[in-house]
């Protein structure tokens, strides 16, 4: 879970998941919090990682697969820290696991009545359109920030995870599906904030829609990374 300044919902969702899958591991990425979010985290038993600034989603994630690799777990979930995921979804992500390698929770996919207008609809519209083919599968929610990733994708995203703006998102896919990833989607439902305030606003929504053109097409641009050699798991 990248976390940033979220301590009114981080304990709750933590707590949430760990009663929900007894035995899994809870790591949460404190990404330079200005209040106790690691502390929350930590007293709802979470394995925390305090950064000492602010990296991003994309620096907290590419923590958390690090720490996944180096202590031997072959699979990963991104849950965000808002409660906006329902932990409900997780076993239909990890069982598609099963037949690829790295897996979107979708909220356009029939399930849940999650909706979004104007620019941000236009961008992802556009996104899912132009990934779906370089994936070779049909995705409509590009930008979802609930995915699983199987071993292969751990070890990439380990050593190539964006940071940019989006890049833990769109540029992510473009990453996997040149790395020869196999990646799919679910159908899941997303829930309203239980905290925090949300990283985009009516305001925003024209500036989303040219970042996240200028994220796709940089992408795009950019050499096609290999993905380094299997290491051992225990």
């Amino acid at each position: 879970m990248p976390a940033l300044n979220e301590e009114e919902a981080v304990g709750n969702v933590v707590r949430e998941v760990l009663s929900s899958y007894p035995g899994i591991a809870c790591l949460v990425v404190d990404d330079g919090s200005m209040d106790a979010t690691g502390a929350e985290a930590a007293a709802a038993g979470a394995i925390v990682a305090t950064l000492p600034f602010n990296l991003g989603v994309g620096g907290a994630m590419r923590v958390g697969f690090k720490y996944a690799l180096e202590h031997g777990y072959r699979n990963v979930v991104q849950v965000d820290s808002d409660g906006q995921h329902d932990p409900v979804g997780l076993p239909a992500l990890i069982e598609q696991l099963n037949s690829s390698d790295l897996v979107l929770g979708a909220r356009f996919a029939g399930t849940g009545e999650y909706e979004v207008r104007g620019p941000r609809k236009w961008a992802m519209l556009m996104l899912s359109g132009i990934l779906s083919r370089l994936a070779r599968t049909r995705l409509t929610d590009t930008t979802s920030g609930f995915r699983a990733s199987g071993p292969r994708a751990v070890r990439l995203f380990a050593a190539h995870y964006p940071a940019e703006y989006l890049g833990d998102t769109v540029e992510s896919l473009v990453i996997a599906s040149r790395a020869s990833l196999r990646v799919s989607q679910v159908a899941v439902a997303m829930r309203p904030r239980a905290g925090g305030r949300p990283s985009h606003n009516p305001f925003k929504a024209a500036i989303y829609l040219g970042r996240a053109v200028m994220a796709l097409f940089i992408a795009l641009l950019r050499p096609p990374v290999i993905l380094p050699p299997e290491a051992s798991t225990r």
